[in-house]
């Protein structure tokens, strides 16, 4: 059953679920030169996890999403050499955060693309509810 907000709930949680992935890849960015010693954990490239609503006005055809969670991505770092940094070893091996760079890119355009995408949706609801009110008043 779908309510007169109903495209507006949707809406807000794409939006809400964009600002989150927007915000994680902005931290991995944020730490893509962040070098650690060869025998730490190293950075690790943060990812949402995000599944649809299961119930509410639209539930067969999507109700929106929820961001459930975090993952770190997986992997081995990689190793430089860098003999002069403080944190090498005595091989003058550092280790790399495990992200991919081009990867990151990548999301936070469609990261962004899906929250503008979002916005509009409510902008869009936003003006038809206004038209159907002006309807009502003889406008």
């Amino acid at each position: 059953m779908s309510t007169a907000f109903s495209a507006m709930d949707i809406g807000r949680t794409g939006v809400g679920m964009a600002s989150h992935w927007l915000d994680n890849v902005s931290h991995n960015l944020a730490n893509a030169n962040t070098v650690t010693a060869t025998d730490e954990e190293p950075f690790r490239a943060l990812r949402s996890v995000v599944q649809p609503l299961e119930n509410g006005p639209f539930a067969e055809g999507g109700s929106g999403v929820l961001t459930t969670g975090q993952v770190r991505e997986e992997g081995d770092p990689a190793l430089t050499y860098d003999p002069d940094h403080p944190l090498a070893d005595e091989d003058g091996m550092v280790a790399q955060p495990v992200m991919e760079m081009s990867g990151q890119m990548v999301d936070l355009m469609v990261a962004q693309r899906h929250y503008q995408s979002n916005i509009r949706t409510i902008q869009s609801a936003k003006e038809a509810y206004e038209s159907a009110l002006g309807l009502g008043r003889g406008q």
